[in-house]
């Protein structure tokens, strides 16, 4: 008897799985609330140098700003520079014809970095990182590589995660990747420094890719629990939740504009996630391939009861489980050199990184980059969200009539072509250039959902 008969005895898809991917909705909420996290805390408002001693009259202050900061080629003042002496001429810009800036035009007035620091513009965010620690003009570079560090930790983690879950179980790594984002998390919201706040924050992407590999859609915890016929449909609705996150996250900074408060309001919902894996089933293949037996068949008769299947003591022996264990204890454990054993995995892997490549490209650069279209970053993070919903269906029609592929190959393409037109649209056509915007990030969401249902079906169980 083969696991899958196993499956199809106790009900591939019912009330017990339903119930899985409620214990599983906490995490895919949290997992976009925390990768999309930096379009809050990165934010950079408005902002110039500090001029101590500026009139409070605001008609006096335009002069006193005249005669301290230049203006940019747009007419703007500067943000990054002041005059070396004040009283200079007014409407002197920072670069002449022709002029980079550095270079000073003879009888021009010198200027410099801001010697005493910024002054920002509090009216959207009350605090972020780059106010906290002054990550803007020369140390923007540090602003922006948050994100890299982060995403950095998750790709760490996500290689390590998929190695320990495989070999300590599911649940046992659900709970370390609750319990060090909860920690990290709140070490991070505590943070004395820049350097303190990267690394924490690396460490956090590291923790938070257990969700990734375990309850991802069609992660390793449910993947484990499905047929075959309905993994599509659960992992369609699965992915919802992360939409669920995207638009939550709108309303939650909305909120909280304090960057401390605000990585705590999507940290501190790990506390409740912790005491859910108390229900949490870990995966009856995993425990069978560990010579498990009783666990895993004490977790096979609650499926069976949940789902209503008319299964005894006798239709799941212990002796049939017992050979099962032996058939999947059969075959070696793989590693992630044996992605590559083989000519066909080496060309599927090779594709699937060349695949995935462009699908998280084009979305976290579409998701990460909410300027720029008219709009300010709350509705834009809640418009990106919601342009989500319709993209799933979307991906459950189009899979279940065109297949996988197609399917993959077509939002990739509309992704593609409305990122493209869109760089075509002028700067004066905000209206089209918002429309093309929320259109591509509709079809890469609805590629990342289709590469999500389409990569765990290409490899074998073993190295799923």
């Amino acid at each position: 008897m083969a696991f899958e008969e196993l499956l199809d005895k106790v009900g591939g898809f019912g009330p017990f799985q339903l119930w899985n991917v409620a214990l599983l909705a906490l995490p895919r909420v949290l997992l976009p609330m925390h990768f999309l996290l930096p379009i809050f805390l990165t934010a950079v408002p408005a902002h110039r140098c500090a001029l101590p001693g500026a009139p409070a009259n605001f008609s006096h202050q335009d002069a006193w700003l005249e005669a301290h900061l230049p203006r940019e080629p747009d007419g703007r003042f500067s943000s990054c520079l002041r005059f070396t002496h004040s009283g200079a001429l007014p409407n002197t810009t920072l670069w002449g014809l022709g002029q980079s800036p550095g270079e000073q035009l003879e009888g021009e007035p010198s200027t410099v970095p801001c010697p005493q620091g910024w002054e920002y513009d509090h009216s959207e965010f009350s605090s972020t990182i780059a106010t906290e620690w002054d990550l803007v003009c020369e140390q923007k570079g540090l602003n922006r590589a948050t994100s890299t560090f982060f995403f950095a930790g998750v790709l760490v983690g996500a290689v390590a995660f998929g190695y320990l879950s495989d070999r300590f179980g599911r649940r046992r790594l659900l709970l370390v990747a609750y319990v060090s984002a909860l920690v990290l998390g709140l070490v991070s919201a505590a943070s004395v420094s820049y350097t303190m706040f990267a690394i924490t924050r690396t460490l956090t992407g590291t923790a938070l890719a257990g969700f990734t590999i375990i309850v991802m859609p069609l992660g390793e915890a449910e993947l484990e629990w499905l047929d075959v016929g309905h993994r599509t449909v659960a992992g369609v609705l699965s992915s919802t939740f992360w939409t669920g996150g995207v638009m939550l996250l709108a309303l939650v900074g909305y909120l909280i504009r304090d960057w401390r408060w605000l990585l705590l309001a999507v940290t501190l919902p790990c506390a409740p996630g912790i005491l859910s894996i108390w229900w949490v089933p870990e995966s009856a293949r995993w425990l069978l391939t560990q010579g498990r037996v009783e666990d895993a068949h004490r977790y096979l008769l609650r499926c069976a009861r949940l789902n209503g299947r008319p299964v005894g003591e006798d239709g799941l022996s212990r002796e049939a489980l017992s050979k099962v264990a032996a058939a999947e204890r059969v075959v070696r454990r793989p590693s992630y050199l044996d992605l590559f054993r083989t000519p066909r995995l080496r060309h599927i892997s090779l594709c699937c990184m060349v695949v995935w490549f462009g699908v998280n490209f084009s979305y976290y650069g579409l998701s990460l980059d909410v300027s720029g279209l008219g709009l300010n970053v709350y509705q834009t993070q809640l418009l990106f969200g919601a342009v989500e919903l319709p993209s799933k269906l979307l991906v459950y029609l189009s899979v279940r009539h065109a297949g996988r592929r197609l399917t993959l190959a077509g939002t990739l393409l509309g992704a593609s072509l409305s990122l493209g037109f869109r760089l075509l649209v002028s700067s004066e056509m905000k209206s089209w250039s918002t429309a093309l915007a929320v259109l591509g990030k509709g079809f890469s969401e609805a590629a990342f959902t289709t590469a999500y249902l389409f990569t765990s079906e290409l490899y074998p169980t073993v190295l799923r």
